[in-house]
């Protein structure tokens, strides 16, 4: 049984969207991919969106470019979190969409990262879901620290060697 939906309107998001699912599978966390268009198949949307929680979905990340209906429309309808992805667009950059899900009415909150972030929307995820699961929080903990180590050895082979002589 899934407990996060990934859900996208377009093959186009896959990119993206993709990225949150390698972030839970990283933390061995189980997902349902789905693109579905709530503009184009408007009761699939319903019904995915109705039965999600009965399915065992704890959080729905949605991305979506554009008008970027899919998150807060998940929202309207999920009981549970819901993470917003928007993504790049070519008319405004991705503007569009950030500000669609951003700009929810009061009541029908989306948590919402970065233009394109499907990483940190997989890794919010986790972070909600670590709330009530001790061993997803020992995880994320080392997750953590493995970046702090990164950033550290990257910094000593930098002062080591100088900006110059310096290779990724």
């Amino acid at each position: 049984m899934a407990t996060v939906g990934i859900v996208m309107g377009s093959d186009s998001d896959l990119k993206v969207m993709s990225k949150a699912a390698e972030i839970l599978e990283q933390f061995g966390i189980d997902y349902d991919m789905r693109i579905i268009s709530a503009h184009r198949e408007p009761d699939v949307f319903f019904e995915y969106a109705r039965t999600a929680k009965d399915k065992g979905m704890k959080v729905i990340i949605a991305g979506a470019g554009m008008a970027a209906h899919l998150p807060g429309m998940c929202a309207a309808i999920f009981p549970l979190p819901v993470i917003g992805v928007p993504m790049h667009t070519t008319s405004l950059g991705g503007r569009d969409s950030l500000y669609s899900i951003v700009q929810m009415p009061s009541g029908i909150p989306v948590a919402t990262v970065a233009i394109g972030g499907g990483a940190n929307a997989g890794l919010l995820a986790v972070k909600m879901l670590a709330i009530s699961d001790s061993s997803l929080l020992e995880k994320l903990e080392k997750y953590a620290a493995d970046l702090k180590a990164a950033v550290v050895k990257k910094d000593e082979k930098l002062s080591e060697k100088g900006y110059r002589d310096y290779e990724n």
